[in-house]
């Protein structure tokens, strides 16, 4: 141990106000700490929700552009023809309505 002198007592006394200034700060610093870390986490959630819901709009996009396509793709001429021609055969009545589920027409 040091020889008690006025200048041990003071380099003693700052030491001592140094370890209590660390240990009184630790529990801001342990708290800011943990906001920091809190704040982290929401931010990469918000993210990745962000990016679900852009993939998921790619998706509804593609499904749709494929839904009109399949729709111009039906050849309405071709329907149209066919039709005229059940419609012109001489086909009974009673035959068509057994093909046909009752209730449609």
């Amino acid at each position: 141990m040091a020889y008690p002198t006025f200048v041990n007592n003071q380099i003693t006394d700052a030491v001592t106000q140094s370890n209590v200034t660390t240990l009184g700060q630790s529990a801001a610093v342990a708290t800011s700490n943990l906001y920091q870390a809190a704040s982290s986490a929401l931010a990469n959630a918000v993210q990745n929700a962000t990016f679900g819901q852009q993939q998921t709009n790619t998706v509804h996009q593609a499904v749709t552009s494929q839904g009109v396509n399949l729709i111009y793709a039906v050849d309405t001429e071709a329907i149209a023809d066919a039709t005229e021609k059940v419609a012109r055969a001489d086909i009974p009545a009673d035959v068509i309505n057994t093909l046909f589920i009752p209730g449609i027409l």
